[in-house]
């Protein structure tokens, strides 16, 4: 949950389940998080947002099985871009396969979580994430001001 001294993020959610979306609002919403979230529904919207958008997320959660354009190739494109190479990119998926683990962090992947199926564990999990991205790691662009 971000706190009053903590700057919030743009986070760019690409995930093509309707229940999954609205699970991961309302996980937002009743952790009170800040963070400005937009929501593509396949790898093709993905790779169009991050290209074209006058936003440029400061996280990407991604889901890796998609229509169109699968989660793997959205995560290849994005690691393979220097332009967009910097952005942390978490895996969220429904996948406990060590194959699909492997090759998300073969493809620089920053991190893998399993969605869970019980809504409280999903809500929670959603909090460490925002905990994590927003009040531990430093990302570029978001570096507290000398002193901070």
């Amino acid at each position: 949950m971000t706190s009053p001294d903590t700057q919030p993020i743009t986070v760019l959610l690409v995930e093509d389940d309707p229940g999954d979306v609205v699970l991961i609002q309302e996980a937002f919403e009743h952790n009170k998080v800040r963070n400005t979230l937009h929501v593509v529904g396949d790898g093709v919207e993905a790779m169009d947002f991050l290209r074209t958008s006058q936003v440029r997320p400061d996280l990407i959660l991604l889901d890796l099985n998609l229509p169109r354009k699968d989660g793997r190739e959205v995560l290849a494109e994005v690691k393979s871009d220097t332009a967009l190479r910097s952005i942390p990119v978490v895996v969220l998926t429904t996948s406990k396969a060590e194959e699909d683990i492997l090759r998300s962090y073969d493809l620089h992947a920053n991190a893998y979580v399993t969605k869970p199926v019980d809504f409280s564990r999903f809500i929670e999990v959603v909090r460490q994430i925002d905990e994590f991205f927003v009040t531990v790691v430093k990302l570029p662009g978001h570096i507290a001001p000398p002193g901070g």
